[in-house]
């Protein structure tokens, strides 16, 4: 399986714009420096784009551990919050998670959202960010 999308760029960094959009066609978005380094409505970050992709691969991560371990979830919501410092990079990720699980007590839970962090293909492509779990609660 390969995922792909484009970017068409046009202008330098400062001034420029352009349109990412997912092979699948099923979204395009507009992206710009100043939505990159200020924040903008309307106007994605290739961040955001980010912590789209590491929230729903943690999801899929906890759900699959749970249902092996014998607690399938019932509902799994993730948030994930990307920071991005211009002229750093990427400087951290902070994941929260809240789930239905019956039959499984907190710290099980706390357990299998740990271990969903460190072992969804996400969180390992991006081992150089620090990546913390900030909040793991049962629903």
């Amino acid at each position: 399986m390969i995922s792909t999308a484009r970017t068409e760029w046009a202008g330098d960094l400062m001034s420029g714009s352009g349109t990412t959009t997912l092979a699948s066609g099923v979204a395009s978005f507009a992206v710009n420096w100043k939505a990159r380094s200020e924040g903008a409505d309307a106007t994605t970050t290739p961040e955001e784009l980010l912590a789209a992709a590491h929230a729903s691969c943690y999801s899929m991560a906890l759900s699959h551990g749970l249902a092996q371990a014998g607690t399938p979830p019932t509902a799994v919501t993730t948030d994930v919050r990307v920071t991005f410092v211009a002229g750093e990079g990427i400087t951290g990720i902070e994941l929260a998670v809240v789930a239905s699980v019956p039959g499984i007590d907190q710290e099980a839970f706390a357990a299998a959202a740990l271990d969903a962090k460190t072992n969804c293909p996400v969180s390992q492509a991006l081992r150089a960010v620090p990546i913390e779990l900030v909040e793991a609660t049962l629903a």
